[in-house]
């Protein structure tokens, strides 16, 4: 075993202008008043690896151009669809009426495991909220429901960066096994 140089892992990955051309997968993060500019362009970042639809900024979420998302975000600004809205309710109407199931990543009293998607929960919305408060309760009473990631530590939270990737990242892989045992 050896480590693929950049040049040999440039030739096996997309490159920008066939991101325009693909199929992604149907799912969207929303970002609810995100306060990190790096955590955003880590996000960026994260959408760009998992093929993700589209990223929604909100709230007070930085949105590019920024010297710090592109920093973490190593082009991906470029890479991945977004869109800003000022109003994080009027993106996630705008979101049901595209289609979208509108799940929140979200310790709540009815929230179900991460791992737990279905079928009929795609095309999808994840809603990411602030990194001190989470996403406030009159977005949450506008989500169809609410996931969570498991905390077996003392800290109930992750980065939001981080949880980002991981639920993220499950919902592809729920997706890609629900789409090939149905073909």
């Amino acid at each position: 075993m050896r480590k693929l140089l950049n040049a040999e892992i440039k030739k096996i990955r997309l490159n920008p202008e066939k991101t325009k051309e693909i199929t992604r997968n149907p799912i969207t993060l929303m970002l609810d008043n995100v306060r990190s500019l790096y955590n955003v362009g880590s996000i960026f970042r994260t959408c760009d690896a998992a093929l993700a639809k589209e990223l929604i900024l909100t709230g007070f979420t930085p949105y590019p151009p920024r010297a710090e998302i592109e920093k973490t975000a190593l082009g991906a600004v470029e890479t991945v669809p977004w869109r800003y809205f000022k109003s994080t309710a009027e993106a996630v109407e705008k979101l049901k009426n595209e289609g979208n199931k509108i799940i929140a990543v979200e310790i709540t009293d009815d929230s179900r495991k991460y791992d737990d998607l279905t079928f009929d929960d795609f095309p999808l919305c994840l809603i990411l909220g602030n990194e001190l408060t989470g996403i406030d309760n009159d977005i949450l009473s506008l989500c169809d429901s609410a996931i969570e990631i498991p905390m077996y530590g003392v800290k109930h939270s992750l980065n939001v960066s981080v949880a980002a990737g991981i639920v993220l990242f499950e919902a592809v892989k729920i997706w890609k096994s629900i789409k090939n045992s149905n073909t």
